[in-house]
């Protein structure tokens, strides 16, 4: 009994496994990107807002990699107000775009059926120049209105690199933090680190 017991455990975990790799997985657009340039484009996350100069996390991603980085952050900026500056990114003939955008979606109450639109249009006329592009979502307990899953469910749907939260290992941590919303410039340094580990494989 003790055996059986051991194998239905195994195979529990196995099976557990496997939905995990099944669901965390899928097809990327663009994984051979084309185009010269990695462009950041998005709100404040991306402007830098609470960094030192220079410590925004498109600096810090550019030291990462050894190669200029270009941040398109506007402040405030939500998905109408990005889509309706798309050309400025594809101008720019990118290679990759890192994106961060819906969080003032989220605050300013937008529905989320309306951000997810204008995400997924973004997206996919970056990815008609033959660009990679890396989604970073953002997933707050108790206040996220389902952005979390959309995120995920856009991730797939797109063919886009994913990064489930922006703010794992951030936010909450006081000393990360230079008010609620936004990361210090150490904050920063941790967002530059998820967004390297999601590029490096298609650098």
């Amino acid at each position: 009994m003790k055996n059986v017991g051991l194998a239905v455990g195994c195979l529990l975990v196995l099976f557990i496994g496997y939905q995990w790799l099944s669901s965390s997985s899928h097809d990327i657009r663009n994984a051979k990107p084309t185009g010269k340039t990695i462009v950041c484009f998005g709100d404040s996350l991306t402007y830098g807002t609470g960094a030192g100069q220079g410590r925004d996390y498109p600096s810090q991603l550019s030291g990462l990699i050894g190669r200029p980085v270009i941040n398109l952050g506007v402040p405030g900026d939500t998905t109408t107000g990005a889509l309706a500056r798309i050309d400025t990114v594809l101008a720019k003939e990118p290679r990759m775009v890192l994106l961060t955008l819906g969080g003032n979606d989220l605050k300013n109450r937008v529905p989320k059926e309306t951000a997810f639109k204008n995400l997924e249009r973004i997206i996919q006329m970056i990815q008609d120049r033959g660009a990679l592009v890396v989604v970073g979502g953002i997933d707050i307990p108790f206040y996220g209105r389902g952005f979390g899953t959309a995120y995920e469910e856009l991730a797939v749907k797109t063919g886009s690199v994913l990064i489930p939260n922006v703010y794992t290992d951030i936010m909450g941590r006081s000393n990360l933090m230079s008010d609620p919303i936004h990361p210090n410039s150490e904050g920063y340094t941790i967002l530059a680190g998820h967004f390297y580990k999601a590029i490096k494989p298609y650098l």
